[in-house]
């Protein structure tokens, strides 16, 4: 093992240079996690332009989370390898080069395979743009660098679907990608020139290998299973039985060398802590429901009330506003409250308001519609901000990077295996849903006799309505359906936070690292 220092003395930015430098970080990391909603109404409109179905789709967004989550457990070993500035910079510039080539690309194969690479580079730009905030600012005011980096965490997915909807309506689903390249080349260079006095003392670890081609291997067949399930009629294709054997013997290979290896890639041996387990089961469960009303309002919004990009957009972003407004009181209520409870109240309130959404019409007005939306800000902050400080309270100091690791990768993979999941019943339930009204309107088969016999030009525009009417009604039934059981969902999750101990120790947000 051979070690570099590259300088001795503590560095320090100050004035307008640290902010600029916090600026660029910052900005960066909302980059990164715009990308993961800005698809999340526009996916139709590329998967159309592409000649892809709606179910193809949905790849666009969960290819980039899948390619994200894989990279984030690697952001460790880069930064001790080459330097967190260096990795930093080249990731930024690396999003910027794919992130064009996503927006030049003329097939659907090609398109995910350039977001493969663009989640790739993103997932070190989130770990990373949290590190450096808080090594450039003074321990002081470490908390003025979380808050920035908390504010652009929570502002770009209320952003994402507004920006996303109204460029595919004014322009081209193209400049939803392309827009990212001139930020991203100025950040690269700014992010270089001037953070490159911190970087990091390089040390010549080798890299889990085994680890890392397992854990690509396993997901990765998890995730090509889900999203294919819906269209292969699940395991009744021998394809889909070969992936699922594929992923759990991944799963099973992975856990047992990442137990034994000296130097794994996740360091999986924090689960034993149960107050951390339980967090991240509630984790996986909560923001795996909440990622998942978020792709699933906007295709509700556009193919059943026929709203535009821009307007499902729109809506989508209400869920956002009192996030940002609630973060700073959950953050404060984090430090007085036990955070178990918490989470609790914040998990309940979000599957009360799922509830509340489940009972949605096809003739229901705008401000119906983002009215529980509004709400749903308000449950978000209480459980998420707590959950940080309750998983790192439980597991050993030391372990803590590793932890925080863990936290992104479990928070990135359940949203892209929510994303898959919400789709696939969502179509499977409407084809259900399609079948129940047609036999409730017409149990007899008289009215299909009439319509038959009528003459060929009034019995086919009446065949049309009537299949438009069971088709609107069905989308509607199978949205409202799904939305009870992902409330369902958020209580399971509300009340198996009691699994986890009171925390031993109390964890400032500001000194752990995403």
């Amino acid at each position: 093992m051979s070690t570099f220092v590259i300088d001795k003395e503590p560095p320090s930015l100050k004035g307008g240079m640290l902010w600029i430098g916090a600026l660029v970080l910052a900005m960066a990391n909302f980059l990164a996690v715009l990308n993961m909603t800005i698809a999340n109404v526009t996916q139709p409109n590329m998967a159309g332009a592409l000649g892809a179905g709606t179910s193809q789709g949905t790849w666009i967004i969960t290819a980039y989370a899948v390619a994200e989550a894989i990279t984030v457990p690697l952001s460790g070993w880069l930064t001790t390898r080459f330097g967190g500035v260096r990795v930093f910079s080249v990731s930024v510039l690396m999003f910027g080069i794919f992130s064009l080539l996503c927006g030049l690309s003329t097939s659907l194969g090609m398109l995910l395979l350039m977001r493969v690479f663009q989640g790739m580079a993103g997932g070190p730009l989130m770990a990373l743009s949290q590190t450096l905030l808080l090594r450039i600012f003074p321990k002081e005011k470490s908390m003025q660098a979380t808050g920035l980096w908390a504010m652009t965490t929570l502002l770009a997915p209320v952003i994402g679907p507004v920006l996303g909807g109204w460029i595919c309506d004014h322009y081209s689903w193209s400049w939803v990608f392309i827009i990212n390249v001139p930020m991203a080349i100025l950040f690269a260079l700014v992010a270089w020139s001037i953070l490159k006095i911190f970087e990091d003392t390089l040390v010549n670890n080798s890299i889990d290998i085994v680890g890392f081609i397992l854990l690509v291997i396993w997901v990765g067949a998890l995730q090509i299973m889900l999203d294919e399930g819906k269209d292969l009629d699940w395991f009744a294709s021998d394809e889909i039985w070969v992936l699922a054997i594929v992923a759990c013997i991944g799963f099973l290979s992975f856990c047992i060398w990442e137990l034994t290896a000296e130097h794994p890639i996740v360091d999986i041996r924090v689960f034993r802590h149960r107050g951390f387990s339980a967090s991240m089961f509630v984790l996986a469960l909560a923001f795996g429901c909440f990622f998942g009303l978020n792709v699933l309002t906007p295709l509700w919004l556009q193919y059943n009330l026929g709203y535009t990009t821009t307007w499902a957009g729109i809506v989508v972003a209400w869920g956002g506003l009192l996030q940002v407004v609630f973060s700073p009181v959950a953050a404060n209520l984090s430090n007085k409250i036990d955070p178990r409870i918490l989470i609790f109240f914040g998990c309940a309130w979000l599957g009360l308001d799922t509830f509340w959404r489940s009972y949605a019409t096809t003739d229901m007005d705008y401000w119906s519609i983002c009215v529980p939306l509004l709400f749903m800000g308000v449950g978000m902050p209480l459980y998420y901000v707590p959950i940080t400080g309750l998983a790192m309270g439980s597991v050993d100091e030391t372990e803590m990077p590793s932890a925080a690791g863990l936290m992104n990768f479990v928070r990135t993979l359940s949203g892209a295996f929510a994303t898959s999941l919400v789709t696939t019943s969502w179509q499977d339930q409407r084809y259900i849903a399609h079948d129940k009204l047609a036999s409730v309107v017409d149990p007899t088969g008289d009215l299909s006799q009439y319509i038959n016999s009528a003459p060929q030009q009034g019995g086919q525009f009446v065949r049309e309505l009537f299949d438009k009417m069971v088709n609107s009604q069905s989308m509607m039934l199978s949205t409202n359906n799904l939305m009870m059981s992902i409330g369902v969902i958020f209580f399971i999750a509300a009340f198996a936070i009691a699994l986890a101990p009171k925390p031993s120790r109390v964890v400032d947000a500001a000194s752990v690292g995403h």
